[in-house]
């Protein structure tokens, strides 16, 4: 296949659901030397934007959500385990998760793509993740940001709990924290006490370069 066959592929395999599909597809595309940085942007995102678009208007529901970002992990961490060394020069390192009680993943997923590719080292916790969890790790590997993700108003109170918690453990002041998800907003971040907001995957990149002091 050509590229852009391969990056068609990549689009189809995350709206049909199909992990095996999405794995084949990247490793294909790596094989036939297309820019693994490429596979992700112009083929696994615009599937799953698609499908949270279609999601937003009722078309699909939260089963197949997650069963499309399970895709598009699966492909992106092919893509991602092939990003040129080049891509690799900040060695900061950010963890990134959504927050407890809330399982949609599709822009934060997007999130850690993009900042892969942009040179960070990311650790990506998944979904449905507890503050005592983003603390640990962040104690185990003394990240330079933790971003949290929140969808839902119900959950997004446990950004504000991660942000006590950094506290208690005595280590809030050594690294920074973003925030995002439709609930959140900039004023939200400013009464958490959050260093940033973010309301899309550009602007979550462009604000960790900035927390992070990177060109």
């Amino acid at each position: 296949m050509g590229e852009q066959e391969i990056l068609a592929a990549a689009k189809k395999a995350i709206l049909d659901y199909d992990v095996e599909k999405a794995k084949q597809v990247a490793k294909e595309g790596l094989d036939a030397g297309v820019d693994p940085v490429a596979m992700v942007e112009k083929g696994f995102v615009p599937g799953i934007q698609e499908i949270g678009d279609l999601f937003d208007c009722g078309d699909v529901y939260l089963p197949e959500l997650i069963l499309a970002a399970d895709a598009m992990k699966a492909g992106t961490e092919i893509c991602e385990a092939a990003f040129p060394e080049t891509a690799s020069k900040t060695k900061k390192k950010v963890i990134m998760a959504t927050v407890e009680g809330d399982i949609h993943d599709i822009g934060k997923s997007i999130v850690v793509s993009f900042l892969s590719a942009n040179g960070f080292d990311v650790y990506n916790l998944g979904r449905d993740v507890t503050v005592d969890t983003f603390v640990e790790k962040a104690k185990e590997i003394q990240p330079d940001v933790i971003g949290s993700s929140a969808l839902l108003t119900t959950t997004m109170g446990h950004q504000k709990d991660l942000e006590e918690a950094l506290k208690e453990a005595g280590i809030r002041d050594k690294v920074k924290t973003i925030v995002g998800g439709a609930p959140t907003s900039q004023e939200w971040a400013d009464k958490i006490g959050a260093d940033a907001y973010a309301e899309n995957a550009a602007e979550a990149v462009a604000k960790v370069k900035k927390l992070c002091g990177v060109s």
